[in-house]
């Protein structure tokens, strides 16, 4: 056992995770893996966007860096471009500090790409951030090959819906989570390959359910009640889901209805040997949530896509990674990435390096481009390189950076949340590891107040219930979020109908929203289970073949002892469902 140096928590180090740090040449974590991953989403900003200008060609632009970090950004295009080289930028190494500051010194000399995302692959997609290969999507975060979409977060492969979150191969879906391949489907949770379906939960080879749970290969079911097809056509008209008032005592009768049936204790697909949660296609891979096609792994979340391999405390992005130990935001080819931060496009053998595509051999650098033995953006031999990066983890762990509250980071350990540019409350690790702002400003993490002021013109209990009572001057009003007043989390407090959203809204015949998109984010989020998991025993009591009183197994789940949800493996809720 280890007592995490942040909360004062035991964990443990098992006998394999010292088989990867000595492989990877790390020493073993002083932070809890919880605390890892706080540390790692607190300089994650998905959602925060603000008004800039490219300090290269004078353009406006959306930026997740705001003005008052101090640091220059430019857009996309200019960043990528070859007018400017980040090798100008380069400093000596100062052995009488601690290197990390030395490092954010540069990161605010250094030009940032206004957003995380690759400009040339998003067509008419400007207010997407995390994201590439997007086509006409709005307000879309965290994902790849989309299509007239918007107001989603891990949608990956998908088009023409709106108001979803971790899905894949998902079209004409609404207010949806951790759907795979579905068509047509609105306000459901954890269905796959479902066509036609609305209000449930597990659904798998489904087609025309509605408010059903744990159903495979079913037709025309309401709470899982089999009914003719005339007969579901013509019940389904009675529940009049066109009404916003019928949409949400629905969305109450269908979720109370949801927690009488078993679960499985984690989510997932085609998978060997795993923990965690929201996981496909993978083995050997423990306290992973969110991720696909990972190998020999633990410690991980939000990837994408895989290959993933042999990567420890890595958090979004992936796609063909190898030997990586405390990444954030690192793909496309990555390699031997020691505690780094957007390190892309085949970067290898890098440490504590910030924004580097291509690059490889370098020690905290920042903006370089297929550069090698680089150090504080400075060039060197590989004679000089290597002897130096020696030298440098010997003087980062006997001058270690120390945080305001006296923590000390050593060669190792990812970078200190009082360092990161974002806003603690514009990180996803407010959305995880909540804080207030009395809080956060007591552990010194940056804060971003809420500075917004609209001239509200309609509120939302004034909007029609029926989306066929809604003209189109509705597209020139500015509507009062419903949970501006009451709303903890980062409400916008007002927002608009676009006419993309109209024009949605009349096809899949939906009420208007009442709340601001990022309310409608949150409301998603508290839906899905936490990033921690829990040791429990299975529930079922029910007499299986593997099994004749109370089932023995135990595992490891995101379900909470103290939730009310009724929790199974995966043998006996096979029994059950299938």
């Amino acid at each position: 056992k280890v007592v995490c140096q942040n909360c004062k928590g035991d964990f443990i180090i098992e006998p394999d995770d010292f088989g990867f740090y000595e492989k990877i040449k790390v020493p073993p974590p002083t932070f809890c893996p919880e605390c890892r991953l706080q540390r790692r989403l607190a300089w994650r900003n998905e959602r925060g966007l603000h008004n800039r200008e490219c300090e290269l060609c004078k353009k406006k632009i959306i930026s997740v860096y705001n003005a008052d970090v101090g640091n220059t950004v430019y857009c996309d295009k200019c960043w990528w471009g070859d007018g400017w080289d980040a090798g100008d930028y380069a400093m000596d190494i100062d052995f009488s500090r601690p290197f990390l500051s030395q490092l954010f010194e540069l990161f605010k000399k250094v030009p940032a790409t206004n957003l995380f995302a690759f400009g040339t692959t998003m067509i008419n997609s400007q207010y997407c951030n995390l994201a590439n290969d997007m086509r006409n999507c709005y307000l879309l975060h965290d994902g790849t090959f989309a299509e007239n979409v918007a107001y989603g977060s891990g949608v990956f492969h998908s088009k023409d819906s709106q108001d979803i979150t971790m899905v894949r191969k998902c079209e004409l879906c609404y207010d949806v989570i951790t759907c795979i391949n579905c068509y047509n489907t609105t306000f459901s949770q954890q269905c796959e390959d479902c066509v036609d379906v609305h209000f449930s939960f597990g659904l798998k080879g489904c087609n025309n359910c509605f408010g059903c749970v744990n159903l495979h290969k079913q037709s025309y079911c309401i709470f899982n009640e089999q009914y003719t097809r005339e007969e579901y056509d013509a019940k389904l008209k009675s529940f009049g889901m066109d009404s916003h008032k019928n949409i949400v005592a629905m969305k109450e009768k269908a979720q109370d209805f949801w927690k009488k049936f078993p679960r499985k204790y984690y989510f997932g697909v085609q998978n060997h040997d795993v923990s965690g949660d929201y996981i496909e296609r993978s083995k050997n891979a423990h306290f992973v949530f969110g991720a696909a096609n990972v190998e020999d792994s633990k410690f991980l979340s939000f990837l994408s896509n895989g290959p993933v391999k042999t990567v420890y405390d890595m958090t979004h992005y992936g796609d063909n990674i190898e030997l990586i130990h405390e990444g954030l935001q690192c793909g496309d080819g990555a390699y031997n990435i020691k505690s780094g931060w957007c390190n892309w496009n085949n970067s290898k053998n890098a440490h504590y390096s910030v924004t580097i595509s291509g690059a490889s051999d370098v020690f905290g650098c920042v903006g370089l481009k297929k550069k090698q033995y680089c150090i504080l953006n400075r060039q060197y031999t590989k004679d000089e390189y290597e002897k130096l990066v020696s030298k440098i983890i010997e003087h980062m762990n006997d001058m270690p950076y120390i945080d305001k509250r006296g923590v000390e980071y050593r060669y190792g350990e990812f970078f200190p949340i009082e360092l990161s540019p974002f806003g603690y409350n514009e990180t996803t690790a407010q959305e995880y590891f909540f804080q207030s702002e009395t809080e956060a400003k007591e552990k010194n993490f940056r804060w971003r107040p809420k500075k917004r002021q609209y001239n509200i013109t309609t509120e939302a209990a004034d909007l029609p219930d029926k989306i066929k009572l809604a003209s189109d001057a509705i597209l020139d009003e500015v509507i009062g979020c419903e949970h501006a007043e009451k709303c903890q989390e980062d409400c916008m407090s007002a927002f608009r109908i676009l006419p993309e959203d109209l024009k949605f809204y009349r096809r899949m015949n939906l009420p208007l929203p009442r709340l601001c998109p990022n309310c409608r984010h949150y409301q998603r989020l508290k839906l899905r289970n936490p990033l921690e998991l829990w040791h429990r025993q299975c529930m079922c009591d029910k007499k299986h073949p593997h099994h004749k009183e109370k089932c023995e197994i135990e595992f490891e789940t995101s379900y909470a002892p103290e939730r009310p949800e009724i929790i199974y493996c995966e043998r006996c809720y096979q029994q059950e469902v299938y």
